[in-house]
């Protein structure tokens, strides 16, 4: 008995994937990368303990808010030359306050320079 063959997938991209090409072709790099850090700074307020409702507390997770933090402020950083003022300066705010909230959420405060994404910004106190 032969083998059943391998299905090939299509080496054409489909209609829905020309279009969504398409789509993301016009969208501009400073805002590719503006959502990707809105994105990451939501995702760390919450596991900072920053949600609202009666169980924001049960989504802290300061282990994963120190790997979102680390990832935005390596985002921001590297970013910062290429995006502009206006928008680098509110991103490097909403990332000054995120670090600021961890260091308040922790139980032992990291030293000055070790919080997440200190080594890229700087001390935040």
């Amino acid at each position: 008995m032969e083998p059943e063959p391998t299905p090939q997938p299509d080496t054409e991209p489909s209609d829905a994937a020309r279009e969504l090409a398409r789509d993301i072709a016009e969208v501009p790099a400073v805002e590719v990368v503006t959502t990707a850090a809105v994105h990451l700074m939501s995702a760390a307020a919450v596991k900072c303990g920053l949600a609202e409702g009666p169980d924001a507390a049960e989504h802290l997770d300061l282990a994963e808010a120190r790997i979102l933090i680390n990832a935005l402020a390596g985002l921001v950083t590297t970013s910062a030359p290429d995006v502009g003022g206006q928008h680098a300066r509110s991103l490097r705010d909403g990332l000054r306050s995120l670090q600021l909230a961890f260091r308040e959420a922790s139980p032992v405060p990291d030293p000055p320079g070790k919080g997440p994404g200190e080594r890229l910004t700087g001390s935040v106190v």
